[in-house]
């Protein structure tokens, strides 16, 4: 059984499903980079670095920063 993410969780964090996805691709990319372990379920599936990443900004364990408009 595959574990969903908590993705209604994560769509209270941010302002629209677009912006959720942003920011879930870069954390992604982010967690393939530094090498970060992956996660087992308790069933022993491994998580896929999407799932970890929103699953991490609905927790508010990451947080989204936005540049300022350039005046």
């Amino acid at each position: 059984m595959n574990r969903r993410p908590l993705i209604e969780e994560a769509l209270k964090k941010v302002k629209s499903r677009y912006e959720l996805v942003h920011a879930a691709s870069k954390l992604a990319i982010e967690l393939y980079e530094t090498g970060l372990e992956t996660y087992i379920t308790e069933e022993g599936i491994p998580l896929k670095k999407t799932v970890i990443a929103i699953d991490k900004i609905a927790k508010g364990e990451a947080s989204i920063i936005k540049k300022q408009d350039k005046q």
